[in-house]
This record gives structure tokens, C-alpha cells and sequence, in this order.
């Protein structure tokens, strides 16, 4: 009853209302835009292609087959997604971190927003075309596949696939402009989300047919709910780091003297380490398919494309250290201890008990550097557990750690919003226990 009521209020306040519709909308014309067939493609002769195992598409493109909810390996429309939106946003992030002229607009407010949002913008046009060309070539290199195979469909299907590219980027910036939540991170969220009724459905033919016993279907989903724990848990943790401002006296008025905490969350770098090594772990992958159809180390070839390479040991230690290391490299990029510990200390703010300056720096740099070692093993060990389970039980489905962590993360993020509406209002939190508290 306590749980009905507090939805119930979500409705009682107009602009929430009005924000969760309007969410609600465009989430459904994208899911619309995802079962439109692209042209000149025969769907049915693409699917038993890659049924009789082509690993082309699979192993080059398969992180845009996931955040496209299967729309690219079922040639739709929306197959690129918003992939080149989040691969624009990533590289104009980096540039802003290491390119001074970039470095600069991150400091000019809206303005240099506006401006970088526009590169985003450009840089995305630039990869919907360049991954549609791709897709186009492989879509063609199958047999029977594409219905008139030429510059007339090459030039057809890139456009197509193009501009659906910038209209599912512009849907997200409606999202985030006036709806609920990151348009992106709502977009994805809906692609992986799409896929649960499927996977289940998959499992209970399973079970129907005899394929997968009651005891592992239970074993499944129980791993996948602790997994589910697991990211709730450590993605609202933090370590607190308390902050002390001294007084000062200005006038007849005293100002300071407060007690405030720096928040260090344990997965300081979110999904991007995952992508990261996700994407340089297509490399191998890339070049083995160039090799096989070049004739070229055919054993090696065979061993990288075969369906046991990702849950293979070789694969799973390569994936956990490259995350590792990317925690480490993205942390470093975003955090910047000197400039921390100098702001604080231009602002009268010391850490208890550490000298201002210089130590309150390395004291931040050792804070950043353990936590970030239990979000970096975090992070790996949610990458390659649900691979280890897959190789050793027999799954009619595959739910990566990658999706899981995106989809609840952004499922937070989207409580936490509502949450704050509510509470901004006076009526009572989403959940029934109040606000979203994080770990201390």
C-alpha cells in the first residue's frame, strides 16, 4: 500500500507527469524504429546466415548489436543505435581532457557546451557514416542477403541508416532536455531492457523442451539477482572524506567554520573502463576475420572466431586486466588531486589532521588509488563472471555484466531524479524507505 501511494504521487505534480510521458513516448517511437526493416535487406536470409555461424558481424559490431536491442543483426533501421552518439561523446571527452583548446571550453560554462555538444554533433555524422558503409560491405559479402547488391543500395542504406543515426541522437536530447534522465543512458536502457521478455521466454522453451534442468534455471537466476545486488551496493558506495572550513571574519560577519565531506565513490569511472577494453578486445577479433578471408594462420583465425574465444581463460585474463588498467587511466584523466587539494585550500577547507597543500594532495591521491583498486576489481569481476558462468552452464540466452551494470545504473539514476522531485514537493520518496541512501 505504501509503494502504491508514493507512485501514486508521482502523478499528483503536473511537471513530473508531464516529463515521465513525454519519456515514455519517445522511448516507444524508438522501439517503433527498431522493427522497420532497412532497405534493400532480406531479414530472414540475413538471420539464417548468421545462424550458420558467420562470425563476421558478431565479433566486429556485436557491442552495437547489444545497445540496438538486436536491431543490427536483424538489419533494421535504428541498427546503429546510439552507439556513434556515445562513441562522439567519448572522444570529445578525451579531448577535452588532453587538447588545450577543448580544455578551455569545458571552462566557458553553457557556451563552451554549446560548442563541444556541436563537435559531438559533427563527430557523430561522421561515424553513422562510416559504420553504416561497414555494415553495408558485410551486410554484401554475405550470400543472398542484400536484395540488389551495388552502389544504388550502398548509397541507399548508408543514407538511411545515417539520418535514423541523428534522429535517435536527437531523441536523446529531447530526453535529457525535457524528459527524465541522460536521452543516451534512457535509450540504452530501453534497448537492453527490450530483451528480458525474450530471454525468458527463451529459458522457459528450455525448460519445456528438456534442454535445461530446473536446478540450473534456478542457479541463473539466482546469480543474476546477487549480481544485481552487487551493483546496487557498490554503485551507491563512497568513500567520505570529511572537510573542515576555517573561520574567517569579514566585518561584523563571520563566514566558514562549517563542516563539509568530499565524496569518493568506489567506481570512480562508471562503464567506461568496460567499453574500453571491450572495444580494444575487438582488435583480435577484427583482424582474425581480415586474416580468414585473406586465407592467412588458419588455425589461429579459427580459435578467435569460434563461439568459446570470450568465455575461453585466455580471453576473461586479458578483459580483467584491461580493465584494470583503464579504472586506473580514466581515473586519473577525470580526477586531478593537485587541483582538488589547491581549490580547498583556496577556499579555507583542510582535511582533519592533513596538512593543506601539497599533503592533502598525496593524501587524495592514496584515497583514490585504494579505492579505486576495489572498483576496478568490481568492475572486472562483473565483466567476466556472467563469461565463466556461460562456459560451464548451459544458458539459451546471454546477459553480459556490461548490460546488467548499464541498466541498473541508469535505473538508479532515474529513481534518484524522481526521488528528488518528490521529496522537492514535500510528498513522500519514491521508495518507502525515503531517499536513496549511499554507503558510507
Amino acid at each position: 500500500m505504501v509503494l502504491i501511494r508514493n507512485l501514486r504521487n508521482i502523478f499528483l505534480i503536473p511537471e513530473l507527469a508531464r516529463k515521465l510521458v513525454f519519456t515514455l513516448g519517445v522511448l516507444i517511437v524508438y522501439r517503433i524504429g527498431s522493427y522497420i526493416p532497412a532497405i534493400g535487406i532480406n531479414a530472414s536470409a540475413l538471420q539464417e546466415t548468421l545462424e550458420h555461424g558467420s562470425k563476421v558481424l558478431g565479433g566486429v559490431l556485436s557491442y552495437l548489436d547489444i545497445v540496438s536491442a538486436g536491431s543490427l543483426s536483424q538489419g533494421m533501421l535504428f541498427a546503429l543505435g546510439i552507439s556513434p552518439y556515445i562513441t562522439a561523446s567519448i572522444i570529445v571527452q578525451f579531448m577535452g581532457f588532453t587538447i588545450p583548446y577543448f580544455e578551455q571550453l569545458t571552462k566557458e560554462g553553457d557556451y563552451g557546451y554549446k560548442i563541444m555538444n556541436q563537435y559531438t554533433r559533427y563527430i557523430t555524422l561522421a561515424l553513422s557514416i562510416s559504420y553504416s558503409i561497414g555494415y553495408a560491405a558485410t551486410l554484401e559479402s554475405m550470400p543472398n542477403v542484400v536484395v540488389n547488391p551495388g552502389f544504388a543500395f550502398r548509397f541507399v542504406f548508408v543514407l538511411s541508416l545515417t539520418v535514423a543515426s541523428m534522429f535517435v541522437m536527437w531523441m536523446g536530447e529531447q530526453i535529457s532536455l525535457m524528459g527524465i534522465g541522460n536521452g543516451s543512458s534512457m535509450l540504452i536502457f530501453a534497448s537492453i531492457v527490450t530483451r528480458f521478455p525474450n530471454d525468458a521466454i527463451q529459458m522457459i522453451n528450455a525448460l519445456q523442451v528438456g534442454n535445461m534442468h530446473i536446478f540450473a534455471a534456478l542457479f541463473i537466476l539466482l546469480f543474476y539477482f546477487v549480481l544485481t545486488a552487487a551493483i546496487v551496493f557498490l554503485e551507491k558506495g563512497e568513500r567520505k572524506i570529511p572537510v573542515q572550513y576555517a573561520r574567517r571574519v569579514v566585518g561584523r560577519k563571520v563566514y566558514g567554520g562549517q563542516s563539509s565531506y568530499i565524496p569518493f565513490r568506489i567506481n570512480t569511472s562508471g562503464v567506461m573502463p568496460v567499453i574500453f577494453a571491450s572495444s580494444f578486445l575487438q582488435i583480435p577479433t577484427i583482424l582474425a576475420g581480415i586474416l580468414q578471408w585473406a586465407g592467412l594462420f588458419k588455425g589461429l583465425t579459427a580459435v578467435v572466431l569460434s563461439d568459446g574465444w570470450r568465455t575461453s581463460f585466455l580471453f576473461n585474463v586479458l578483459q580483467f586486466a584491461l580493465i584494470v588498467f583503464f579504472t586506473y587511466f580514466y581515473t586519473e584523466l577525470v580526477y586531478n588531486p593537485v587541483k582538488l587539494a589547491d581549490q580547498m585550500k583556496k577556499s579555507g577547507g583542510f582535511v582533519p589532521g592533513i596538512r593543506p597543500g601539497k599533503s592533502t594532495a598525496e593524501f587524495f591521491y592514496y584515497i583514490l588509488t585504494r579505492v579505486g583498486l576495489l572498483g576496478a576489481v568490481y568492475l572486472g569481476l562483473l565483466s567476466i563472471l556472467p563469461n565463466i558462468i556461460y562456459r560451464f552452464v548451459y544458458m539459451p540466452f546471454f546477459l553480459s555484466g556490461v548490460s546488467l551494470l548499464i541498466a541498473v545504473g541508469v535505473a538508479l539514476e532515474f529513481a534518484s531524479q524522481v526521488e528528488s522531485y518528490l521529496i522537492e514537493r514535500r510528498y513522500e520518496g519514491f521508495l518507502s524507505a525515503g531517499r536513496i541512501k549511499n554507503k558510507v
